[in-house]
């Protein structure tokens, strides 16, 4: 699988592509999510200043509810334009979801995404509520931040160090937590061992949902999470996009009770038939999703949905 679709939708509003030939009502502006894209490679940074700087002199700053920033000239190269992000804060005081390197493969490979450190986004825009990063995320500061309630990392390979980071950040709003594991090849050396403070629950008391997606080692990842304490506080579990086979959906089975959850989302996978049996059966009132069922090629030959 490859990511080859842009959003239609974030945080309840619907997409629209900044055009700067485009007149935009005055209030049009808080209405919509604002998509920012140069939409070609090899573009110089300045150009994405232009375009944003066109954007706010064509819109009401403070309407502007939600951003996504798309490809900003470079991407491959040109670490993503935090310290832009950042200086803008005072004049984009009203928003609340912000995305960061929505583009398709087209664009730029998930993995070669250029990211910076997103931690100074949380203190530049302390009422943020949902912030998804997509790209290779070498790094974060751990933070506090008290409004915000989404957090989503997207990686083809997320290091270790990212996952500790995210645990040692004071979240106490934070419902959606999603994190994108990947694979070795690009980084994703995240171990079961840096996921066990976010699994304790000690610093998450308002997550509802929990996403551990696109993980090389998903069963040793379900094991983990089927006897984590968190489970019992979770709505809706996905592990999907990753190689969960048999032992994996087993022992969530065997794990902390799983009756609680209203969704379980293992689309990607490599169950069996029989597996899958024990899944609806053992959770009759728990909607799963257990789509995209994959084979191996040959024996161990197992893939995550999307890595580089």
């Amino acid at each position: 699988m490859t990511i080859n679709t842009h959003l239609t939708e974030l945080a309840g509003l619907p997409v629209v592509t900044f055009d700067p030939q485009e007149w935009v009502p005055e209030e049009a502006t808080g209405t919509v999510a604002w998509r920012l894209d140069l939409q070609g490679p090899g573009l110089a940074e300045d150009r994405f200043v232009a375009l944003t700087e066109a954007f706010l002199d064509t819109v009401t700053p403070v309407q502007v509810r939600v951003l996504l920033i798309g490809d900003w000239g470079d991407s491959a190269v040109r670490p993503a334009p935090v310290d832009l992000l950042v200086g803008l804060a005072p004049r984009l005081r009203g928003l609340r979801a912000l995305f960061v390197g929505e583009m398709t493969y087209e664009q730029c490979e998930i993995s070669w995404i250029v990211q910076a450190d997103p931690a100074p986004l949380l203190t530049a825009y302390p009422d943020l509520e949902v912030l998804r990063i997509r790209g290779a995320t070498e790094r974060l500061t751990p933070v506090r931040h008290s409004a915000l309630r989404e957090l989503a990392i997207e990686t083809g390979g997320l290091p270790g160090s990212v996952a500790r980071a995210v645990a040692e950040c004071d979240l106490p709003a934070l419902t959606h937590l999603e994190l994108w594991l990947g694979t070795d090849e690009y980084g994703g050396d995240t171990s079961v061992a840096d996921l066990a403070p976010i699994l304790s629950g000690d610093r998450l008391p308002a997550l509802r949902h929990l996403g551990l997606r696109d993980a090389e080692h998903a069963d040793q990842v379900a094991a983990a999470v089927a006897q984590a304490p968190l489970v019992g506080q979770l709505e809706s579990l996905d592990l999907s996009l990753g190689t969960l086979s048999d032992a994996g959906a087993d022992a969530l089975l065997a794990g902390q009770p799983l009756t609680r959850l209203r969704r379980l989302d293992l689309h990607h996978h490599y169950l069996s038939p029989e597996a899958r049996g024990r899944l609806t059966a053992a959770l009759p009132d728990v909607e799963i999703n257990l789509a995209d069922r994959q084979r191996e090629s040959r024996p161990g030959a197992r893939y995550v949905a999307v890595s580089e």
